[in-house]
């Protein structure tokens, strides 16, 4: 957190020598490397807009008082910008040691101070396979919950499985008619995948026998009475589905700390609902459904129960946030697509409207709900439909990046065996994937590219592991006793070992940023930003050839980059290697 108490403090001096209180350490920029405008640069037209003077009046003010600062070396005023030039010895030394000194798994950037937080991901409709919309699902789920713990919050993270309603039982009723007894074992699929293929099955054959619909509709309402074979068809296929959902989880590593199921919430749900329409807080529409008026938010009416008593998502999601609300959340994030925008909308203005907040009249302590929206991920010929079986499976495409993986591998390496080839295929195909979901800004939609993403080169999941792997095959050789003792930080001055210990000050920004943002794009685009400096590092700095002090802090600061490289890549859910 060096480089952001630097700056608070820096703008402390400011507002104390103006009379002000106009600055804050954000407003300290870093200047584009490749135009050498100091270490730090700051902008003066707010303060001589505010204070009515010429921005050079300023700048000479407080270039006196910015010149008394043992970590400053020299200032410069340059048009409407103050740059500011760091002692790198003094700095530098501060850096590495503040990093050494800190437990960097230990409240390293404590803004949570454990504060607890809800984080639901995944939650899949399990009537067909996980595919690469789960997927980017996960990875910005289980991104979010790293960074939010790593800043001190005491974080769960959940998974909704919604195991009952219309599309379950499209696939129990298929299964039924036409699956005459076949099982996973005999069909070789894997059991989620057998189970999917029958609701693909149920909208072919709807699509010509019109009476389906209405019957997987009675199947339903059995279901929900607990008609005996209703629940015996169902338990059977509810548990081949979550049978292979665990093992994908496990390939794309994913874990939760509470699952819930939506069979197992939508009574407590309904009944929420029924209490609020004895109280006169929901009506019903002429249709006969329960719904409620959210006009208040400017929204569209949303039904909360079906006029034949069936419960929908949002029964299910009142009770959820109940037992949420009970268990003392702070902040509730729901990690879900774009096109439930609407709905997420609908759901926290009924829970404010109908008053969820049991015992909580104070609107300052109530807990925070938040849509975690994100783009789509498309094909090249448009958006995935399960029910047209027009998907990327998971699996398939997790196969396939292992595939391209190993093929890579092999051409690097003749002889390696084969549990070594499958282990770090994994690793590099994981991070692929990750970083190529994770390096792009939640919002925006992906069309994703297999090929492109495992590139070694370029900005990939890939690079950075073999930059890792880089550094870690210097750092082997070099490594010693005593490696930060009696380092001369007087060798900074060279812009290529500055240029690394600068950057590796601004890791806790990047994750702050990621944050403030609930947006793993800044960490990945602040990864690859040092593995570019990195790279130019190593093509121009023989260490290992480098004379004792030279070696010797290049080897420290080598050290220092290994932990930032091997933390930030763990925010985004990648294993590093040590050897590519």
């Amino acid at each position: 957190m060096f480089l952001q108490k630097l700056k608070s403090d820096l703008a402390k001096s400011v507002n104390k020598t103006l009379g002000s209180n106009l600055i804050n350490g954000a407003d300290f920029e870093y200047p584009p490397e490749n135009i050498k405008g100091g270490d730090l640069a700051l902008p003066l037209f707010k303060l001589a807009k505010e204070l009515k003077k010429k921005p050079q009046d300023i700048a000479k003010n407080l270039q006196k008082v910015f010149k008394k600062q043992k970590l400053i070396e020299r200032t410069e005023a340059k048009g409407a910008y103050l740059n500011i030039y760091l002692n790198r010895a003094k700095t530098g030394a501060e850096i590495l040691n503040e990093l050494q000194a800190q437990d960097i798994d230990n409240n390293y950037i404590n803004v949570g101070k454990g504060e607890k937080v809800s984080i639901e991901y995944m939650s899949p409709n399990s009537n067909k396979p996980l595919h690469l919309g789960h997927i980017r699902n996960a990875y910005l789920g289980s991104s979010i919950a790293n960074i939010m713990q790593f800043c001190g919050y005491q974080v769960n993270r959940e998974c909704l499985v919604n195991d009952r309603g219309i599309a379950i039982c499209k696939a129990m009723l298929a299964y039924e008619f036409w699956g005459k007894n076949d099982s996973p074992a005999k069909s070789g699929l894997k059991s989620d995948h057998f189970v999917g293929k029958y609701y693909v099955l149920f909208e072919e054959k709807a699509k010509k026998d019109k009476s389906l619909p209405a019957k997987a509709q009675k199947l339903l309402q059995e279901w929900e009475v607990g008609d005996e074979n209703a629940m015996q068809l169902w338990e059977k296929m509810q548990k081949w589905v979550l049978s292979g959902y665990k093992q994908t989880y496990k390939r794309l590593g994913v874990s939760f700390d509470k699952v819930f199921y939506e069979s197992k919430l939508f009574k407590k749900g309904r009944e929420i609902i029924e209490k609020y329409l004895k109280e006169g807080k929901v009506e019903k529409d002429a249709n006969g459904n329960v719904i409620i008026k959210l006009e208040n938010c400017g929204l569209p009416d949303k039904i909360l129960l079906r006029e034949d008593g069936t419960a929908i998502y949002i029964t299910t999601d009142m009770a959820l946030a109940k037992t949420r609300l009970d268990s003392g959340y702070k902040k509730v994030f729901y990690v879900v697509g774009s096109e439930q925008d609407l709905y997420f909308k609908q759901l926290f203005c009924a829970i404010e409207k109908l008053g969820l907040y049991t015992g909580q009249t104070d609107l300052i302590k109530r807990p925070e709900f938040h849509h975690l929206s994100y783009g789509l991920v498309e094909l090249p010929e448009g958006r995935m439909k399960s029910r047209e079986g027009t998907v990327v499976d998971a699996d398939d495409l997790l196969d396939k990046m292992e595939e391209i993986a190993k093929e890579e591998i092999n051409i690097r390496h003749d002889f390696m065996k084969e549990g070594e080839v499958d282990r770090r295929s994994e690793i590099i195909a994981s991070s692929a994937l990750r970083f190529y979901i994770l390096n792009v800004n939640p919002a925006t939609k992906i069309r994703f590219n297999p090929k492109e993403s495992l590139s070694f080169t370029g900005k990939t999941g890939p690079y950075l592991l073999y930059t890792y792997a880089r550094l870690h095959s210097i750092w082997r050789k070099g490594k010693g006793k005593g490696m930060y003792e009696r380092l001369d930080f007087s060798l900074l001055k060279e812009d290529k070992l500055w240029i690394l210990v600068l950057g590796i000050a601004k890791f806790p920004e990047a994750v702050i940023s990621a944050l403030d943002g609930l947006d793993p794009e800044e960490i990945s685009a602040y990864l690859y930003d040092l593995s570019v400096k990195v790279s130019d590092f190593y093509h121009n700095v023989r260490v290992l050839d480098a004379d004792f002090k030279e070696r010797r802090i290049s080897i420290a600061i080598i050290d220092s980059l290994l932990d930032i490289f091997k933390k930030g890549t763990a925010l985004l859910g990648i294993e590093v290697l040590d050897e590519m």
